[in-house]
């Protein structure tokens, strides 16, 4: 285990999940959002985001949290080693978006990119939650399914999974170095 991906809806605890996942193995964690975005919150342009990814991908250890542009998410799954799936139900998603606007009015959220606005980016999760299901349905889990194939694949499905993983997969802590 030594690129891992992390991915799943908006709201789904990935940059928690992947922040634990790095101080746990000492891998490096690269948040998409914070090479999808400047600091002022304005995206970067493809050609930028495409050689900050790519030089991601072509290093020995890494972890990447989040989606990006559909060709190069396929891409990192293809690269990565390990693939982690947050595949919580709509409602604990949608929940989670709103936990995050709640806190984010008083604390930025972990991963949030610095300069963007948290009531804007919680209507974008909101607009992209309500366009999930023709993405994240049987012909994605299918595509993953033979992505994954020599690879180690995990499928979070609920918010006690999620809490839990770091914890129960100890076996990530023997590729700290």
């Amino acid at each position: 285990m030594k690129r891992i991906a992390v991915f799943g809806k908006p709201g789904s605890g990935k940059s928690r999940l992947s922040k634990n996942l790095a101080s746990v193995t000492g891998i490096q964690l690269h948040a998409l959002d914070a090479i999808v975005y400047k600091p002022n919150g304005d995206r970067v342009d493809r050609a930028t985001y495409d050689t900050a990814h790519d030089k991601i991908l072509s290093s020995e250890r890494w972890i990447i949290d989040g989606f990006g542009p559909i060709d190069s998410f396929y891409k990192r799954l293809n690269t990565a080693d390990t693939l982690i799936y947050i595949d919580l139900p709509y409602i604990a998603s949608y929940w989670l978006v709103t936990k995050r606007l709640l806190k984010g009015l008083v604390i930025k959220p972990e991963g949030w990119p610095d300069g963007s606005s948290i009531l804007k980016g919680t209507l974008a999760s909101y607009s992209t939650l309500k366009l999930c299901p023709k993405f994240w349905n049987d012909d994605f889990k299918k595509k993953l399914e033979y992505i994954s194939t020599g690879k180690s694949l995990y499928v979070i499905r609920s918010i006690s999974e999620l809490n839990e993983f770091v914890e129960k997969n100890t076996e990530l802590q023997a590729y700290k170095k």
